[in-house]
Parts: C-alpha cells; sequence; structure tokens
C-alpha cells in the first residue's frame, strides 16, 4: 500500500493528495498519515511541484468530498433497519447492542458541531462520525464548517510534522499509533465519568 501511495502523490500531485485523501475518509484503513507526511516531504525536494499551502488545500478538499459522500449515506440510512440488526442473534454475538446504538445516537445529538470537530482529530473516528450526522440529519452547513476546520487543523499539522521529518517522514505512525491510544484512553476516561455521575444521579 506504501509503494501505491508514493508512486500516486509523485505522478499525480496535488491531484493525487486530493484522490487519496478523499479515499481514505471512505476507508479508514488507509493512512492519511503516511499521505500527509509524505506530502509534507515532498515540499522540501528542489524542484518539486508542491508547496506547504497545496498539499494542505487539497487534502483538506478531499477530506471534506469524503467527509460530506459519508454524511449523505448516513441520511439514507434508517435508524429502525439498524436496530432490526442489531438484534439479530449473529450480531449480537460480535458484542454490539442496540441500546449501544441509541446511547451513541443520543450522545452524537447533544454533542453534535463539537463532536464533528474533534472526531476530525482523531483516526478512523474522523471518518465515521460523518454517518451519525447524516443519520441525525445535521444541518448541512454546520457539519461543513465543523469538518472543514477539524480538517483542515489535522491536515496542516501532520503536513508540517513531515517537512520536520523530512527523509525520516515514515517515523510518524510510531507517533500516530501513541497519540491513538492517548485519546482513547481520555475517550473510556470521559465516557467512565459521565457514567459514573448517571448512576449517582439516579441514587439520588
Amino acid at each position: 500500500m506504501l509503494d501505491w501511495i508514493v508512486d500516486t502523490m509523485n505522478t499525480y500531485g496535488v491531484y493525487g493528495i486530493f484522490f487519496l485523501i478523499l479515499i481514505e475518509n471512505l476507508f479508514p484503513p488507509i493512512p492519511s498519515e503516511l499521505i500527509l507526511t509524505f506530502g509534507g516531504f515532498l515540499t522540501t525536494i528542489d524542484n518539486s511541484s508542491l508547496s506547504y499551502l497545496k498539499v494542505v488545500v487539497s487534502s483538506t478538499l478531499g477530506s471534506l468530498v469524503g467527509a460530506l459522500i459519508l454524511y449523505k449515506i448516513g441520511t439514507f440510512l434508517n435508524v429502525g433497519v439498524l436496530k432490526k440488526f442489531l438484534r439479530d442473534k449473529r450480531v449480537r454475538m460480535l458484542g454490539f447492542k442496540e441500546d449501544e446504538l441509541k446511547r451513541t445516537l443520543s450522545f452524537f445529538n447533544k454533542w453534535r458541531g463539537p463532536a464533528v470537530f474533534f472526531g476530525r482529530l482523531v483516526p478512523v473516528i474522523r471518518s465515521l462520525i460523518s454517518i451519525p450526522a447524516g443519520m441525525t440529519n445535521m444541518k448541512l452547513s454546520t457539519f461543513t464548517l465543523y469538518t472543514f476546520a477539524g480538517s483542515l487543523i489535522w491536515n496542516a499539522i501532520l503536513t508540517y510534522v513531515g517537512i520536520v521529518l523530512g527523509e525520516n517522514w515514515e517515523m510518524i505512525t510510531v507517533y500516530t499509533d501513541r497519540y491513538s491510544y492517548a485519546v482513547w484512553a481520555v475517550i473510556i476516561v470521559i465516557v467512565f465519568v459521565l457514567l459514573f455521575k448517571k448512576v449517582l444521579s439516579r441514587k439520588k
């Protein structure tokens, strides 16, 4: 996969970056970290057609288009159908529960804009957050604004990191893994705190 990413960016420049980031939004296993840091590294090469601004703009537009596609898919998803799907015995065996869907949508309805913004800064979630936004019919202009802002920050930071790392740009995977673990740890702590408060309020 890495060779394909490198070849695409070397061959098509900003168009390749736009395409790769768009696809990354639809298929999270494709690492945006590698795309953006390599893009940053390419800007440091003599006679390169890429600049920091071009990489950030093309990647942010790719992020936005990919997010809007998932948002549109979310608008077609029916909550009732999903609940029925989650009632399936085989699905329950995988650990998915109908109540979790209800809680997830309830959480999203409470935070909405901030959930989209901060979700864009977390690997994997940055793609999936667009689906509940569409399912809950979040205002498109609001979704677009928060998605653009979150994506711009994420892309700008990683592109700059690629410039700093230079030829060692692949080292980013080490740091993003640590970042992901830290973010998930914070999310888990927040969830436990909210659940603890809810239990206390019920007891009172």
